[in-house]
């Protein structure tokens, strides 16, 4: 199945680095030029946003919310499985626009009625894609959705992209991980840990 990244920024650029070669990849962003220079280095496919839709099955939107939300409501996503990787930031990045009572998944599943939406690697600092793959191959990515298959096939793409997979059930769930992600954010940026941190939960024997 064809995984298309939508938009170009660390994010995007990060994971499609890691994906290059791993699975069946197009990339696509807002500035054309950009995104074909990237894609020409990384040995990928390129298209325009709309095609780069039309052509694969699992479409990361590697995008702030608002635009997410914005793509959201295409018609040509539906059938396919989206993964949100968005915090819903306010613009000073203070905090969270909402939480706890809806998340940024939600509302993209329900502009994209048509698609199943998977919450995944928004406790992801982009510089992490920089590092070692044996460095995070045991950095959790939270993963939620309501659609089994959809789960199963993101959680192989976090595989594929380095990472180890910690499923944290239906989409609602995503009220629950973006805080931990604007948590992440302060920790990082407010009180200086840096951006090589990501959460991770700890199991202690008896």
């Amino acid at each position: 199945m064809k995984t298309a990244i939508i938009g170009i920024g660390n994010m995007g650029k990060g994971l499609a680095a890691r994906l290059a070669g791993k699975t069946d990849l197009v990339i696509a962003g807002r500035n054309d030029t950009a995104a074909r220079s990237l894609a020409e280095s990384l040995g990928v496919e390129r298209a325009p946003i709309t095609e780069a839709i039309a052509a694969a099955g699992i479409v990361v939107l590697a995008v702030p919310y608002a635009s997410a939300l914005e793509i959201a409501a295409l018609p040509s996503l539906a059938g396919k499985i989206v993964v949100d990787i968005s915090n819903p930031l306010k613009p000073d990045f203070s905090g969270l626009l909402f939480g706890h009572e809806t998340s940024a998944a939600e509302k993209i599943q329900k502009a994209a009625a048509g698609a199943k939406v998977v919450k995944a690697f928004n406790t992801i600092f982009a510089e992490l894609f920089n590092a070692p793959r044996d460095a995070t191959a045991k950095v959790p990515v939270f993963v939620a959705g309501n659609d089994e298959d959809a789960v199963e096939r993101v959680s192989r793409l976090v595989v594929d992209s380095g990472f180890a997979v910690e499923k944290t059930g239906g989409l609602d769930a995503a009220t629950l991980l973006e805080p931990l992600g604007m948590l992440n954010i302060r920790l990082g940026y407010g009180l200086g840990r840096g951006t090589a941190i990501a959460p991770a939960w700890v199991n202690i024997a008896a």
